[in-house]
């Protein structure tokens, strides 16, 4: 067993496991405490270097890629003291590091781990529900729907067209850019429906835009990971010649042929109903809404987008988007 114990955290390998273990120190960064313990297999390992400072050194480890779901989700955006394969050391502690980093790469060694891309995810990425409340609202994903509760501060195209659902098929992919503090990021949930969508994140309802606390909004890659562990792998999106559903669509559209494409993406698709109307629980009854009060609140919602429209709040385009997605969630 190979072990370094630092205030940023812990490192151990027993020749096939190396287990990283947040510290528990104010200055380990909310994100990678939250995120917990990883244990990274040593085939989803490519490489590990100690780089030696003045007053600290750094231990690094090296994925293949495609094998993690965050680092696939966060496309290396992540901070350097939130990435959770990086480990501050003390500089009396290099020889101990120095060590880790040589036993790691010598069983990469004997077991001749490649260092090709990974074929599939090999860790599994933040366990299901999740949820986090950022500065555009709270979104949560409970392994089947991501949904989108817009908070009292949200843009006002956001809060009329009120909480989104988004069923797991549906999804073509997930963006993520972290809020630097100096610059808003976001969070984005690419659909079939909205993959051509060309709204900022402040008024895109497949989107959170985070510019409040960056601290708080870096816990979003939560649920981007957590999404991004389910849907198909990268190496399936490329093997079948695009990105999935939505490079398929834009595909056939460069092709010339919009419709038979657009069906053929559906066809797999839960129906919009199925994926906003909630299983009914073990041995009670789910009440559902009268087909009045539905009614009622499509009324009162298309009644406040045209109001924004007429006001100049909304730009012709943006109308046009927000009014297709109000009455696509009441289909």
């Amino acid at each position: 067993m190979a072990e370094i114990i630092q205030r940023d955290g812990t490192w151990a390998f027993d020749g096939s496991t190396v287990r990283i273990t947040p510290g528990l120190h104010r200055s380990v960064p909310l994100f990678r405490q939250t995120y917990g313990e990883i244990a990274v297999p040593l085939e989803a390992v490519a490489g590990v270097v100690y780089e030696p400072e003045r007053k600290r050194g750094r231990l690094r480890l090296r994925l293949r890629e495609g094998a993690d779901p965050l680092l696939q989700a966060t496309g290396g955006r992540l901070p350097d003291a939130a990435d959770p394969y990086r480990l501050s050391v003390d500089i009396d502690r290099s020889g101990v590091a120095e060590y880790v980093a040589e036993e790691i790469r010598h069983a990469l060694l004997i077991e001749q781990i490649p260092k090709e891309p990974a074929a599939a995810y090999l860790l599994p990425g933040p366990p299901v529900p999740v949820s986090v409340r950022s500065s555009d609202g709270t979104v949560s994903f409970d392994g089947a729907r991501v949904r989108i509760d817009w908070s009292d501060t949200s843009d006002r195209v956001k809060r009329a067209t009120g909480p989104r659902i988004i069923g797991l098929p549906d999804l073509v992919q997930v963006e993520w850019l972290p809020n630097s503090g100096y610059e808003d990021g976001f969070l984005r949930f690419v659909t079939t429906d909205s993959v051509f969508s060309k709204l900022p994140p402040e008024k895109d309802p497949f989107a959170l835009d985070l510019w409040g606390s960056a601290r708080r909004d870096l816990l979003t890659a939560l649920v981007a990971t957590a999404v991004m562990a389910r849907l198909p792998h990268p190496s399936a999106r490329t093997a079948t010649g695009g990105q999935g559903r939505g490079a398929l669509v834009r595909g056939e559209l460069v092709r010339g042929d919009p419709s038979r494409l657009l069906a053929a993406a559906s066809e797999d698709s839960v129906p919009p109903q199925a994926s906003r109307t909630p299983r009914a629980r073990q041995g009670t009854r789910e009440l559902q809404p009268s087909p009045e009060d539905i009614h009622d609140v499509l009324l009162r919602r298309l009644r406040e987008l045209g109001e924004l429209h007429r006001d100049g709040v909304l730009t012709d385009e943006e109308f046009a988007t927000t009014k297709a997605a109000v009455l696509r969630d009441f289909r």
